[in-house]
């Protein structure tokens, strides 16, 4: 694809995303404001909420230091032997992968683009490779979405990503080192220039792999390539929080309660003034030529002069009081509150609730974020872990991770949210293994005991250490 196409999909792209720049700027001058010249806020129960849901998503769906995925064979192999020795050895690349992890910055700035996504509903993550060296083989980024415009693919995500940052020359350099820059930069990087250009960076999807453009655009009519490459998967990874048919970008939560948060802070500036003017009061006095306003304090122990027969300063009394208020602001910042799941995903209110209520809290919250997680697992999680293996297979970290068959390998997910369901399940069939167990006699021998502890095994998520190796079924003998 030519200079010219990138800049023309580009500029046909950030058109269509015009129309949901003023929602998102409102929702961040609600939540996040800019630290210079943003808007004054005057509640931040909002802002609040924001920042325990982006925590808990963190620690829900990718916990730091805690192995929140696993890989298995996709389907069990005959030989059992080999079956084990396999799982073994996806167990250990999981180990290694989740080493990688918790080396990078991926905690960081996984919260960061957590936050884009409960905000505006979308979020984008950029997996790179590191250099050789560092500690870990992945950087992150959170890519601000002001800063990039996304396509969705013939798949329906958001495979196709334009990029916008300005670089000075010297930076143009560090970035890239390989690109044939005008002397004019060449000279305004060795003299430590400071002025930026603008850079386009494109990540297309092309005939099955990914294509990587990068453009100098101080000249849009003639721009200038400074790379060109291809990924063997996408290092952008958008995701979204909802999606309504038709539309692109998602939805997140905030976007959902921003009339309430917009009322929620306008309640909260009216009951201040109202408390200002219950403070000072608002007075009255006779204009009789002699009185100086500008001359008057009411301040504690002032004495304030008055002509004879004059009423001097009296309190002007107020129209009402504003008592209704804290009704109407405690009724909004409940709705605030259960639009951004801070009342589900928080703690929990009462300390000494048993077990069962434990549970069935976090049923609860998974059939509330069913949708969200199902759409987060296809956009976000698979994506990611992929990545991430590739890079290590590519760098002779990992061996090539196919079962001794050839059969690919199954992601399994761990992480605290998606075992909710596994735990149903396993306290259903321990219930009826239990029932079972009470009949006794025959009812009992139905039962395979060794079969329910791996089928146990695999739904609660244990490590494959702590089985033994199946036995090799025997063949039967030949009675003839």
């Amino acid at each position: 694809m030519d200079a010219e196409a990138i800049l023309a999909g580009h500029a046909r792209a950030l058109e269509r995303r015009r129309p949901i720049e003023p929602i998102w700027q409102a929702c961040y001058d609600h939540v996040l404001p800019a630290p210079q010249d943003g808007p004054a806020l005057f509640d931040a129960t909002a802002a609040d909420a924001v920042e325990q849901l982006a925590a808990s998503l963190l620690a829900e769906l990718t916990p730091p230091w805690s192995r929140w995925f696993g890989l298995a064979p996709a389907r069990p192999l005959q030989d059992t032997a080999r079956g084990h020795a396999a799982a073994l050895a996806l167990e250990d690349a999981a180990d290694t992968l989740q080493r990688h992890l918790d080396r990078s910055n991926f905690a960081v700035e996984m919260h960061q683009a957590f936050l884009d996504l409960v905000i505006i509903g979308t979020g984008l993550l950029m997996v790179e490779e590191a250099p050789l060296g560092e500690a870990s083989a992945f950087r992150f980024t959170a890519v601000p979405m002001r800063m990039a415009v996304l396509e969705e693919g013939p798949d329906g995500r958001l495979s196709t990503v334009y990029r916008q940052a300005r670089l000075t020359a010297a930076a143009l350099r560090r970035r890239f080192p390989e690109a044939v820059l005008p002397p004019e930069l060449l000279r305004a990087a060795a003299q430590g220039d400071a002025t930026a250009h603008p850079v386009l960076e494109a990540v297309l999807p092309d005939r099955g792999g990914i294509r990587y453009h990068a453009l100098l655009i101080d000249d849009p009519l003639r721009p200038l390539p400074l790379a060109e490459g291809s990924f063997a998967e996408n290092p952008c990874i958008a995701f979204r929080w909802m999606k309504v048919p038709g539309e692109l970008y998602g939805r997140g939560p905030v976007m959902k309660a921003l009339p309430d948060i917009r009322t929620a802070n306008k309640v909260v500036e009216l009951i201040l003034k109202n408390a200002s003017i219950a403070a000072t009061g608002i007075w009255q006095a006779e204009d009789d030529g002699v009185l100086n306003p500008a001359t008057i304090k009411l301040t504690p122990g002032a004495i304030i002069p008055k002509a004879p027969g004059s009423a001097g300063l009296t309190p002007l009394a107020a129209p009402g009081n504003f008592d209704v208020s804290q009704l109407v602001l405690e009724d909004l910042r409940t709705r605030i509150r259960g639009a951004l799941l801070a009342d589900r995903l928080g703690p929990a209110q009462d300390v000494r609730m048993t077990a069962t209520e434990v549970l069935e809290r976090s049923a609860q919250t998974a059939r509330l974020l069913g949708a969200t997680y199902g759409r987060l697992q296809t956009e976000l999680l698979t994506p990611l872990v992929m990545r991430c293996l590739g890079i290590l297979r590519r760098r002779g970290e990992l061996p090539p991770l196919l079962v001794a068959d050839g059969r690919e390998i199954a992601l399994r997910y761990e992480s605290p949210l998606a075992r909710v369901q596994g735990r149903a399940d396993a306290a259903n069939t321990l219930l009826f293994l239990e029932s079972v167990g009470k009949l006794g006699g025959s009812a009992a021998a139905q039962l395979d005991t060794v079969a329910a502890t791996r089928w146990l095994a695999r739904t609660l998520g244990a490590p494959a250490e702590v089985l033994l190796p199946s036995p090799v079924p025997q063949p039967l003998p030949n009675r003839e």
